[in-house]
């Protein structure tokens, strides 16, 4: 790595410059600090990185469970939760002592949600119904500090264990530790996929796959070509974006949990590899699917008595 790398931005503004000196002391201690991102490090070899979704259990034991059962990430859902900011925030710090990447599902594209979560402790966050690249680049605004974005700094975030270091290298390494996800849930989206994934700071782009389906009015009916058809078109944008940026960007899967065979066919059926996100299971459906499980067990009991 060179000892000093100039990092350019375009902006509406102007073009901004930020020179950041990787033999100082100061970025080495901001760097040792940062708490790794798991999801992101998986996304960036390509490998499969995936989520357990909770809505119904806001408890920071899930992490260590999950982190335990073999999960990348935990997903917590404020979209579709009644979960609140400072209960995400004591999960999203359980998940950093566990060594899985806490992200937060926000239930709007705005600061007030996207900054608020991420000073919390999440390391990714996911924006649902993004529909154009000014959107996307909302998203991005919100959660990326200065160059990239216009996040408000802070200090003692738990990212750097509660430490201080120096701002611009705490502001450097913190837009690299996050995952910037933002979710394609309509036909409105689909049409200019590309536009959203050249993005700069967009990492993943997540298909809603539920809401998709809904929108294009064929609710459910997940094996339909036309659902096969946007994954291969997010992938192929995706694939030119993460081209044309040096960067690397990813397809997620979601709404397909209860249809593993399909999150197989999406990421495998994937001719440029970039599939590798998946949402693959929610708290409240593993749930009442061991409870119906047990009482099945005990009502064949019964039946021998």
């Amino acid at each position: 790595m060179p000892s000093t790398e100039v990092v350019r931005v375009d902006t509406t503004s102007a073009s901004k410059d930020v020179k950041l000196d990787y033999n100082d002391p100061a970025y080495k201690s901001a760097l040792a600090s940062c708490r790794p991102n798991l999801v992101k490090q998986r996304l960036a070899n390509r490998q499969l990185a995936h989520s357990l979704s909770i809505k119904l259990i806001p408890d920071p034991e899930m992490a260590v469970m999950a982190a335990d059962a073999g999960y990348h990430s935990l997903l917590i859902d404020l979209e579709h939760s009644s979960i609140n900011l400072s209960t995400a925030s004591a999960i999203s710090c359980a998940c950093l002592q566990a060594g899985i990447t806490p992200i937060v599902r926000v239930p709007a594209n705005t600061s007030d949600w996207i900054s608020r979560v991420l000073d919390g402790g999440a390391t990714g966050v996911i924006v649902p119904h993004v529909n154009s690249a000014a959107e996307a680049a909302h998203v991005v605004k919100y959660a990326k500090f200065f160059p990239l974005g216009e996040r408000s700094a802070t200090a003692g975030l738990p990212l750097f264990r509660y430490r201080s270091p120096a701002l611009k290298y705490a502001n450097a390494c913190a837009n690299e530790a996050t995952l910037v996800v933002v979710m394609i849930e309509t036909q409105q989206a689909l049409d200019v996929a590309n536009e959203i994934a050249a993005v700069e700071g967009v990492d993943v782009i997540l298909i809603g796959t539920q809401d998709l389906s809904t929108d294009m009015g064929i609710a459910g009916e997940f094996d339909h070509p036309r659902i096969a058809t946007a994954y291969q078109t997010v992938a192929k944008a995706i694939h030119e974006a993460s081209l044309k940026s040096g960067t690397v960007k990813s397809v997620g899967v979601g709404g397909l949990n209860g249809r593993p065979d399909l999150i197989q066919k999406f990421v495998c059926d994937d001719e440029y590899g970039v599939t590798r996100y998946a949402m693959s299971a929610t708290d409240s459906v593993l749930v009442m699917k061991s409870m119906k499980e047990k009482a099945e067990v005990l009502e064949k009991i019964e039946q021998t008595i």
